[in-house]
């Protein structure tokens, strides 16, 4: 199966050895995604709410480069810093997926990147 690497300016850079998602067939992963504004190239400072938001921004303009948008994600992973956090990340969540289910594991991470309160990665079905 072929391969393709997806990326757009509208998504903070990767910061090491890997690309912004890749397409097999009609399945697109994103890689995970921390809440950089991509248009300040700095981290979201708005607590968990304004994180999830920034990192679900990142997540959508991903996927829209890939042809769809939030609403083609099947399953989302979430990295917490601190899991007393989930009830609000989950309402900010909440309102960009709107009625647009997913599967979902949230897990508490000890120690994330930039020690930004969330991470999120997206697997999505996007028809080519």
């Amino acid at each position: 199966m072929e391969k393709t690497a997806i990326s757009t300016k509208d998504a903070p850079p990767p910061l090491g050895a890997y690309v912004q998602a890749v397409r097999a067939g009609d399945l697109v992963f994103t890689s995970g995604q921390l809440p950089i504004d991509p248009a300040l190239g700095r981290v979201a400072e708005d607590g968990i709410e304004g994180q999830t938001r920034q990192v679900l921004l990142n997540i959508r303009a991903i996927l829209t480069q890939a042809g769809g948008g939030l609403e083609s994600a099947v399953k989302v992973t979430v990295y917490l810093k601190d899991l007393n956090d989930l009830k609000a990340m989950d309402k900010t969540y909440s309102e960009l997926f709107g009625r647009s289910p997913t599967a979902r594991m949230v897990f508490e991470a000890a120690r994330l990147p930039r020690d930004v309160k969330v991470i999120m990665d997206a697997v999505a079905c996007i028809r080519q």
